[in-house]
């Protein structure tokens, strides 16, 4: 006879999720996470494995789920530097204002973390480094095609720049840093390539 799960996996998965992305996997306990799911620990365990997979597999949904489709709007036709600086414009957003404010990027939390060394979690890392500079990068490609960029700019590295600019813009907004800062730094990075 079949296991019946007496809890919603994907409830307490994103439960886990918003404990690991505003506290971190060091300063989650498995004991939090089953105040915060109301599933015991076995059944935990049973379901997604140790902390440590539980923890990947919360990174990964958040990649999935959070990260990707807005990665995808930079890579649509038709993109340009607007794009791009409505890629930025929501996130700032995000790290600022509502719920999530002041929690940064679980991503970025992730790098800064001891949880990297982990080869499963570095897995989910590069995918979604490789998944944001080749958005970025597809963006750039387009508006240099409209002739909305230098003609000295080489789409790849400023990809990686730009990605380098998120990052930065999730950690510091973490640590309280106003949007008009991280806007103007934008700006900034923006002008640097634009025609």
């Amino acid at each position: 006879m079949p296991d019946i799960k007496h809890f919603d996996p994907d409830a307490a998965l994103e439960e886990a999720l918003l404990l690991f992305w505003q506290r971190g996997s060091a300063a989650t306990g498995v004991q939090d996470i089953v105040q915060a799911t109301g599933v015991n620990r076995s059944s935990l365990y049973a379901t997604f494995g140790d902390k440590q997979a539980l923890f990947q597999a919360a990174l990964t949904r958040y990649v999935d789920e959070r990260s990707t489709p807005v990665f995808g709007r930079l890579g649509a036709e038709g993109s340009s530097l607007g794009a791009i600086r409505a890629f930025f414009d929501g996130l700032i957003e995000a790290r600022c204002e509502g719920p999530y404010a002041q929690w940064g990027c679980m991503v970025s939390n992730t790098y800064a973390a001891p949880e990297q060394s982990d080869p499963k979690v570095r897995e989910v890392l590069e995918r979604h480094h490789a998944t944001l500079v080749g958005n970025l990068r597809a963006a750039l490609e387009a508006a240099a095609d409209q002739g909305q960029l230098r003609a000295d700019v080489d789409p790849r590295a400023a990809a990686e720049h730009l990605a380098l600019l998120a990052y930065g813009i999730n950690i510091r907004s973490r640590h309280g840093a106003s949007t008009e800062d991280l806007r103007a730094a934008v700006t900034a990075a923006l002008a640097g390539i634009a025609s």
